[in-house]
């Protein structure tokens, strides 16, 4: 059942791309003109990222921050909207998270899924050698452009507690859940929430 499931969701994944690219055509050209007009560098960003069984694929987004923004700052993390490494452009991408579009190409040319754990840069916070057996379960499916953690706790909390949120979607994967996992998104990007606000014990973070 769950290889039948798994047939399924390639299926989905290549159909629903192609389609979605299709469809959001207009928006994804706007999203170019914004970035190539606005600020100076490439139009998308590109990053080595570990997918399944930890093979590195390379991540594509659009650039939402100024050229070499990871060398410089912070890093790889985003702890504050008003970050002057940010674009104007960028900063609306990012709160909606349109940024990460692009991820539709990783989708059908199956480096990634719609849905599944979001992939990790391979060097940070872990190597993949240095997962425990449990926590390694996360990438025994492809990385997902949105997953249940998105759909649930985003960046709110760290890395080493998203992670046994992640090996619960793969061990209760089904493809009714992918679909939540979906409309629960669209729905947050729809009355998107800062990515950025601090609680009292954590800081929400966003990989660049």
């Amino acid at each position: 059942m769950r290889k039948l499931n798994l047939f399924f969701k390639r299926l989905i994944d290549c159909l629903g791309a192609l389609v979605g690219i299709i469809v959001i055509s207009p928006i994804l050209l706007c999203i170019i003109l914004l970035i190539k007009f606005t600020s100076k560098g490439p139009i998308f960003f590109r990053q080595e990222r570990l997918g399944k069984d930890g093979k590195v694929f390379r991540i594509l987004k659009f650039r939402t921050m100024i050229v070499n923004a990871e060398n410089t700052g912070t890093g790889l993390f985003v702890k504050t909207e008003n970050d002057n490494r940010i674009t104007k452009v960028g900063k609306i991408l990012r709160t909606t998270s349109l940024d990460e579009l692009p991820q539709l190409w990783n989708v059908v040319v199956g480096d990634m899924s719609l849905v599944g754990p979001r992939p990790p840069v391979p060097y940070h916070p872990y190597k993949y050698q240095e997962y425990s057996d449990d926590q390694k379960k996360r990438f025994n499916m492809k990385p997902g452009m949105t997953g249940l953690t998105q759909a649930t706790v985003r960046n709110s909390v760290s890395w080493d507690e998203r992670i046994p949120i992640d090996v619960e979607y793969i061990e209760k994967f089904n493809l009714w859940l992918d679909i939540k996992i979906i409309f629960r998104t669209l729905q947050k990007m729809i009355n998107p929430e800062s990515i950025y606000t601090e609680s009292n014990k954590s800081q929400k973070q966003k990989n660049l």
